[in-house]
């Protein structure tokens, strides 16, 4: 998606060989139409697939589905990282570490909006080593729903995340692929 990858060369920051800062796009602010077309996309290339619910993990991940959800006209669910008092006691619940936060946390989804009956694509912001990615399919799995697909905004090819789910047969579909953040640059595949 070039004006994705535009969008990530004029406001993308590389903090390291392994970190890219998208907090002017994805992770703090939010650039609304850029979203709806992601969103855009991510129904086209899903259109086929027979979905019945987006699943995302908070907060990242969120707008982007929401767009693909109103696209598909779906609801969407997303994966909460912090109990509260009203969550279901009974819930789908995973630890995942998390790369950019460095911590372990907790991913629920309530077994009320996930069911064997339900055809899921899930969506996310960035795959990095995939930990979050895995809870999240792990839960899917649990649930007895059928995993269509994986869409993912950006890709960083240089970590394992996304070709480990490739090679356990995940359809992985990115919109914007990172080969190296080399040199403070971005460089895409």
């Amino acid at each position: 998606m070039e004006v994705l990858k535009q969008k990530i060369r004029e406001q993308g920051v590389v903090i390291s060989d392994q970190v890219l800062k998208l907090d002017a796009l994805l992770n703090h602010q939010i650039d609304p139409a850029l979203t709806m077309q992601m969103g855009r996309e991510f129904a086209a290339k899903f259109s086929e697939d027979g979905v019945t619910r987006i699943v995302t993990v908070e907060s990242s991940g969120i707008p982007v589905a929401f767009a693909a959800a109103v696209e598909m006209g779906v609801p969407l669910v997303f994966a909460r990282r912090k109990k509260t008092l009203l969550a279901d006691p009974d819930a789908y619940c995973e630890r995942v570490p998390s790369f950019t936060k460095g911590i372990v946390t907790d991913i629920m989804v309530s077994r009320e909006f996930l069911g064997p009956e339900d055809r899921v694509l899930f969506i996310d912001d960035i795959i990095a080593n995939g930990d979050a990615a895995k809870g999240v399919i792990k839960i899917i799995e649990r649930s007895g729903a059928e995993l269509v697909g994986f869409g993912v905004v950006v890709e960083k090819c240089f970590q394992s995340g996304a070709s480990t789910l490739r090679e356990q047969g995940v359809r992985v579909e990115s919109l914007a692929k990172i080969k190296s953040l080399s040199d403070g640059k971005v460089h895409f595949v």
